[in-house]
Formats: structure tokens, C-alpha cells, sequence
């Protein structure tokens, strides 16, 4: 396993990779906060909150098998040209519409139908980009590519909510969504850039169902595998405080799209930092019981992030949150890179939107459906207690994901030569 941290930066293609990553992120995380922010001022609902989530996982996920047999026999590096022209498309319709259209009742159904053609764009999205990385990275340099595509994720995610904050302020919710178009246009540059060694078998007759089910089945086969995505799904799902972000920036702290930037913003930081760390230290040894203390850890936060009057304790919390949500990514990544075969990966990687990718907006939906009936407060401390329980559960149920040793499973990976 490659020691250099800075490794696998000396690849051309893993950093136009990385760049087209980059701003294709901040471009989603600034339509996030923006539509957020926007749909709660048109409509002060917490339950459409929760649909902005929901209106996006369900064409995800019902794209998502599909999407990964699609990525495992046709050229990856054109999926993604075709996927970011499509979001592209929806986040300028996005700000010609909210300039030109007045009316909330037009405009929020219009909103809702250009997040769900985003979320189809999106299922396809995922599997594709997990698979590039094994097409450009050399497989001793996975667990290093892992961290550094955490750490520009979360350098992406911490960005993209403070300057939507600000741009939101200043220029309006059109031309937010404007400037997320032109940081796409950015990263569709990068994506045309991209040269892989990966060739297709043209002459090869593949059955998609087949295809599908064989992906299906080798997830489902390895307790590590599933056992990490079933504790991410749950544990998100029922820890989705973000969505309810707007309604406690401006009724519990009476603050604006700022204050809303910088929360959305601050387990981002987190987590950010744990990557940077985890570039140069990563984990060896005992990462099975590391990550379940993690993710019973961000249960806590999200308690306490429920309980807190106080903006700044919030914002620290998140951010704690999202230190420990660092150190789970990157165990779960790697452990995918690492077992999964290279044909393989566009499925696995859509089994594993669709119990991790989707379950973030699912969580959101969730967080707005128990705001509506407990309570705003009552229903992020459920969630965070449901997620303790959860990381309890999967202790019990999936001993091979906590007794699992980094190093141990790298050497797993070498000898069954995926």
C-alpha cells in the first residue's frame, strides 16, 4: 500500500477527475441551500422541505440498477459528459424560472419537476464516477484516492452552502442558480478532459437483468459490504437534521441564508478536516469498531444539535458531526474500492445509492415528516437516538464489519486479485 500522501495527485486524469468533481458539487450543494431557502420562503412548510429530498431520491432510485448495469458496459467518462449536460439544463430552466415566474403555485411544482429530472441525472451520476476512479488510479493507490476524493467532496460541500448563502443574498435566487450553472459548464471541461485505460468488450452480449441481479447478489454476499451500507442508510435516515437547517436558522436563531450557508456548511468543515487527515494518517487498524463509535457519535451530535438554543454550539456541533461522518466515508469507500471487481463497480456502486446516496434525501423527507407531527426539536432528538440504536443493532448482527481491520482487507482484496 502506497505510503506518499500526495500519490495519487501525480495522475493527470485523477485530478481533472477530482477538479470536475469539484465543481460539479458546489454547483449541487449551492441548488441545495438555494432551493431550500427558496421553497420555505415561498411555502413556510417543514413537510416541502422533506419533498425537495424526496423529489429527487425517487427517480434516483428508480434509476439507480439500471444506471449501474449501464456503467459497467458502456464508457464511463461519457456518462458523466451526458449527466452533467443534463444538470446543466435543469439548473439554468431553474433560474430562468425563478426570475420569470411570480406565482408559487406555478413555480414550486416546476421547481419540484426539474429536482426530479436532476435525481434521474443523479442516479446515473454516482455509479459512474465510483467506477473512473479504478479506470485512472492504480489499485495500491485506492485507499489514498478514497481520502483525497473525501477531502474535495467536503472541500466542495463546505464551500457551495456559504457562497449560496452569499450569492443568495446579493444576486437573488435566479441568479444563484445561474452561477451554479456556469460552475457545472466548469466541470463538464474537466469530464471531456479525462482520458481512461479502461476498453469495453463491444462483441460481448451482456442481459441486464442478469447483469443486475449478479451485482445485486455479490453485494448482498458480503457482510462488510452490506453491513456498512445498511448502517449508513439508517443511521442518515433517521439523522437527516439538515433538511430542517432553514426553519432553525430563521424561527430558533432568527438568522438569514448566511447563518443558513455557514450551518449547512459546518459538517462539511468537519468532515473536510478528517479527510485532509486521513490523507497522510489513514486508518489501519480496528476500522469496523472506529466506525461504529463514529456513526454512535454523530447520534449524539445530532441530539445535541436538537437541544441547543445557542447558533454557535450548533454550528459546532455539526461540525463534530461531520468529523465523525468523515472517518465513516472514507472506511466505506475504501472498503468498496478494495472488494469490489472493476466490472462490478457501476452496480455496486448503484446498490450503494440507493442504501446510502438516496438515503440523505430520504432522511430529509423523514426529518419533515416527524417535524410535521412531533415537533421540531422532538423529531431531530428521535433521530439521533434512532441512530444509536442502529449502530447497536449492526454491532450485534455484523461481526465481520466490527472486527474489521483496514490493513487485513486490503490483503483480502490482493488475494482474490479484484
Amino acid at each position: 500500500m502506497a505510503t506518499d500522501p500526495y500519490a495519487v495527485l501525480k495522475i493527470s486524469d485523477f485530478r481533472l477527475l477530482l477538479a470536475g468533481r469539484l465543481c460539479g458539487t458546489v454547483a449541487m450543494q449551492i441548488q441545495g441551500m438555494a432551493m431550500g431557502w427558496q421553497i420555505y420562503a415561498l411555502t413556510k412548510s417543514a413537510l416541502y422541505l422533506g419533498l425537495i429530498g424526496l423529489s429527487e431520491a425517487l427517480p434516483a432510485i428508480a434509476v439507480a440498477l439500471y444506471a449501474g448495469h449501464v456503467a459497467d458496459v458502456v464508457e464511463r467518462s461519457l456518462i458523466l459528459k451526458i449527466v452533467i449536460s443534463t444538470l446543466f439544463a435543469c439548473m439554468a430552466l431553474l433560474g430562468i424560472c425563478s426570475m420569470g415566474i411570480g406565482d408559487p403555485h406555478v413555480l414550486v411544482p416546476i421547481i419540484f419537476l426539474l429536482n426530479a429530472i436532476s435525481g434521474i441525472a443523479r442516479g446515473f451520476y454516482g455509479p459512474s464516477v465510483f467506477g473512473m476512479v479504478s479506470d485512472i488510479v492504480p489499485r495500491d493507490l485506492y485507499p489514498n484516492a478514497s481520502a483525497w476524493n473525501s477531502a474535495v467532496w467536503q472541500a466542495s460541500a463546505v464551500a457551495g452552502p456559504i457562497l449560496g448563502g452569499l450569492l443568495y443574498v446579493s444576486l437573488s435566487a435566479s441568479n444563484t442558480y445561474f452561477a451554479a450553472a456556469i460552475l457545472l459548464f466548469g466541470s463538464l471541461g474537466c469530464f471531456f478532459g479525462l482520458k481512461t485505460r479502461t476498453t469495453l468488450d463491444k462483441t460481448k452480449k451482456v442481459n441486464v437483468f442478469d447483469n443486475i441481479t449478479e451485482g445485486i447478489r455479490f453485494v448482498f454476499s458480503r457482510q462488510i459490504i452490506c453491513g456498512a451500507m445498511a448502517l449508513d442508510l439508517f443511521a442518515v435516515l433517521f439523522g437527516g437534521a439538515v433538511a430542517m437547517l432553514p426553519i432553525f436558522t430563521s424561527e430558533i436563531f432568527h438568522m438569514g441564508p448566511q447563518a443558513l450557508g455557514l450551518l449547512r456548511g459546518a459538517p462539511s468543515i468537519g468532515a473536510f478536516l478528517t479527510a485532509t487527515f486521513l490523507t497522510h494518517k489513514p486508518i489501519t487498524k480496528n476500522a469496523g469498531v472506529i466506525l461504529l463509535w463514529c456513526i454512535g457519535g454523530f447520534g449524539l451530535c445530532m441530539i445535541g444539535f436538537g437541544l441547543s438554543k445557542n447558533f454557535y454550539v450548533s454550528l459546532f456541533l455539526l461540525a463534530i458531526s461531520g468529523m465523525l461522518d468523515g472517518i465513516s466515508v472514507f472506511v466505506r469507500s475504501t472498503i468498496f474500492q478494495v472488494l469490489t471487481p472493476n466490472e462490478m463497480k457501476g452496480r455496486v456502486a448503484a446498490v450503494n445509492g440507493i442504501f446510502i446516496g438516496s438515503s440523505n434525501e430520504i432522511g430529509e423527507f423523514e426529518s419533515g415528516i416527524t417535524a410535521r407531527l412531533m415537533g421540531l426539536v422532538p423529531s431531530v432528538v428521535f433521530g439521533g437516538c434512532m441512530t444509536i440504536l442502529v449502530v447497536l443493532f449492526t454491532a450485534i448482527k455484523a461481526p465481520k464489519l466490527r472486527k474489521l481491520h483496514m490493513d487485513k482487507l486490503y490483503e483480502e482484496g490482493e488475494a482474490l486479485g479484484k
